[in-house]
């Protein structure tokens, strides 16, 4: 599996974190941000972009709080993104949501629970079905 990853200065240090799991458990990892963007916007747009061209791949961003970078993602059209703080919330907005991105705080999350959330969300498929109308109602929006 592909997976898209950036980050801000504040997230550097765990998106590094995740890029190394992600490396050793076989992902291709593509890193929009090998240094850090000034700002959280910078690094989300990155990814998100990557993401609609490669509709195959994943996307985690990395910031202090995952907050800015969620609504960044969600500002731009098609894009179903999810800030998470727990593995359960990873997985779900996966299978029922088909969100294909998720934002993380470095500021909220310590290294094993970001390795937790990112595995769950990874780990996940869409389930479709009833799902696919609320999914289609959130394509609309942005």
């Amino acid at each position: 599996m592909r997976v898209v990853i950036g980050s801000d200065s504040d997230g550097m240090k765990l998106k590094n974190v995740i890029k190394e799991d992600l490396m050793a458990r076989g992902f291709e990892v593509v890193d929009k941000t090998e240094t850090a963007a000034v700002d959280f916007v910078e690094s989300t747009l990155a990814v998100v972009n990557d993401l609609k061209e490669h509709d195959e791949s994943m996307g985690i961003v990395f910031d202090a709080y995952g907050v800015g970078s969620f609504i960044t993602a969600t500002k731009v059209k098609g894009m179903i993104a999810a800030e998470v703080s727990d593995e359960r919330s990873a997985y779900m907005t996966r299978e029922h949501n088909n969100a294909r991105l998720i934002t993380l705080g470095s500021e909220i999350v310590g290294n094993q629970l970001a390795r937790n959330i990112v595995k769950e969300f990874l780990a996940a498929n869409y389930d479709g079905g009833r799902h696919q109308i609320r999914v289609d109602m959130l394509n609309k929006m942005a």
